[in-house]
C-alpha cells in the first residue's frame, strides 16, 4: 500500500505514519508534503502514483481543495482535519472518508479498509475488461462471484447517522425514502416524512446504497423502490409520485428512463 501524507504539522505526519505502519506493516510512505504548492508539484512528478492520500484540509499556504483544481488525483483520498465543517466539501471532491483529529486507530483502519475494498473491486473490474478485449471469457466462477458480492456487501450502508445539534440519530437504510440535493446541500427523507441534512454528496450516497433498492433518477435525486407510489409518463420522461410527497416534481432524466424501467422490472 503506497501512501502520500499531506500534512503541515511534522508531529502529526510522524504519528500518522507510525500508526499506519503498526496497522499495516507493508505500508510504503511514498511522500510527505505540507503545502498546496508542494503537493501539486509532488503529484505531477513522473512515477508518483500513491494508492491512498491522507490529506489535511488546512495547509500552510491554503486549504487542500486547491490541489484538486490543479492536479489529476486518481488515488483514494482520506481527509484528516480538526474541523467538522469541511465535511460537505470533502465529499464533493469524492474523498473516501473524513477523519477528525485526533485520529483514532479504529477510525483509521475503517477508512483504509474501505479504500482497499474499492481498489480490489476496481482491479477485478479491470481484469474482466481486459479479458473481454482479448476475446476471452471473463471469469465467472462461483468463487469470483462470491468475492465480488462480498466486496459489494461490505460497502453497502446499513444505516446513516444524522446530526441534530449535539445529538446523533441513526437512520436504518430501510427507513430511507429518498435523497435529494438542493443548493449544494444533500437531504435524507425518511418514509415517515422526516427530513435531515447530510454531509455528503449524492455520488457518495449512491456508492453506499444497494442498487437493487435505490435508483438515481437524476443528478438531484436518489429514490428507494419502496417510496414509489405511482409513475406518470410525460412525453419521453417519467414523473414519480413518491410517498411521502416531496413538494416538488420528481422527474426521471431522459437519459435514465430505459435503465429505470429495467430496474423496476427486476423488482
Amino acid at each position: 500500500m503506497k501512501v502520500l501524507i499531506v500534512e503541515d504539522e511534522a508531529m502529526a505526519r510522524k504519528k500518522l505514519a507510525s500508526t499506519l505502519k503498526e496497522l499495516y506493516p507493508d505500508t510504503e510512505i511514498e511522500g510527505e508534503t505540507g503545502s498546496v504548492s508542494e503537493t501539486i508539484a509532488w503529484l505531477k512528478e513522473p512515477g508518483h502514483e500513491p494508492d491512498i492520500i491522507f490529506m489535511d484540509v488546512e495547509l500552510s499556504d491554503g486549504d487542500c481543495f486547491g490541489i484538486f483544481r490543479q492536479a489529476d488525483i486518481r488515488a483514494n483520498v482520506i481527509m484528516t482535519t480538526a474541523y467538522d465543517h469541511y465535511a460537505v466539501k470533502a465529499f464533493e471532491v469524492e474523498s473516501i472518508d473524513y477523519l477528525l483529529k485526533p485520529i483514532e486507530p479504529g477510525s483509521l483502519k475503517r477508512a483504509v479498509e474501505r479504500c482497499m475494498a474499492r481498489m480490489k473491486a476496481m482491479r477485478q473490474t479491470g481484469a474482466q475488461g481486459n479479458a473481454a478485449e482479448d476475446g476471452e471469457k471473463a471469469p465467472e466462477t462461483a468463487a469470483a462471484m462470491a468475492a465480488a458480492a462480498a466486496i459489494a456487501e461490505k460497502n453497502i450502508r446499513k444505516r446513516f447517522l444524522v446530526r441534530l445539534n449535539d445529538t446523533i440519530v441513526p437512520i436504518p437504510v430501510s427507513e430511507v425514502a429518498y435523497f435529494y440535493s438542493e443548493d449544494k446541500t444533500t437531504y435524507l427523507v425518511t418514509r415517515s416524512g422526516q427530513k435531515y441534512v447530510e454531509d455528503f454528496s449524492l455520488d457518495i450516497a449512491m456508492e453506499q446504497l444497494d442498487p437493487a433498492t435505490f435508483f438515481r433518477i437524476s443528478r438531484n435525486c436518489i429514490i428507494s423502490v419502496s417510496a414509489i407510489s405511482s409513475i406518470t409518463k410525460i412525453g419521453s420522461r417519467f414523473r414519480i409520485e413518491p410517498e411521502p410527497e416531496t413538494g416538488f416534481d420528481l422527474i426521471v432524466s431522459r437519459s435514465r428512463t430505459d435503465d429505470f424501467l429495467h430496474w423496476l422490472e427486476d423488482k
